[in-house]
Order: C-alpha cells, then structure tokens, then sequence
C-alpha cells in the first residue's frame, strides 16, 4: 500500500518559516519523518499527535489530520523533551 502524501496548510508552513527565524532548524523532511515515524503518537478527536527528537533537549511536536487520501499537518513546535518524557 502506498503511503499518503503530506501537505502542509499555509499556518504549518508559516509556522517552520517562523521557527528559523528564532533558530530552530527544522523543514518539511524532519515534519515527514516525524509523522512517518514518531517516537510517541497520540490522538485527540480527529487530530493525531506525534513527537520526535531534534536535539538533547528539544522535540518536535506535529498535529496533523487524516483528509481523503492526504495526511494534512496542521501546525508544529519544538518542545521540551524532559516534559514528554521522549
């Protein structure tokens, strides 16, 4: 079975435009690879919840939702690893 796409809205994309701005070094391929294969999944209603590491001290959270045939990543944060336990 073939994998499903991933688009990104105009917020998520805005929001890893942001985050270089501020010195988080993180693009569209690192947001895949989390979806693709997060280190923690979680879900809420129709949005499902994926952290991966980036570094010793930060991960990457993505919220993205199912729609038709795409994986549609609704918006993304580094965040505090210690505080996820990842």
């Amino acid at each position: 079975m073939e994998e499903a796409k991933v688009r990104f809205t105009k917020h998520a994309q805005d929001k890893l435009r942001l985050l270089e701005a501020y010195g988080f070094h993180i693009d569209e391929s690192m947001v895949v690879e989390a979806v693709r294969n997060p280190a923690r999944l979680d879900r809420r209603g129709e949005q499902f919840l994926v952290l991966k590491p980036i570094d010793d001290e930060h991960a990457l959270r993505v919220v993205y939702e199912v729609r038709n045939d795409y994986i549609v990543v609704i918006t993304l944060y580094p965040v505090r690893r210690k505080r996820y336990g990842v």
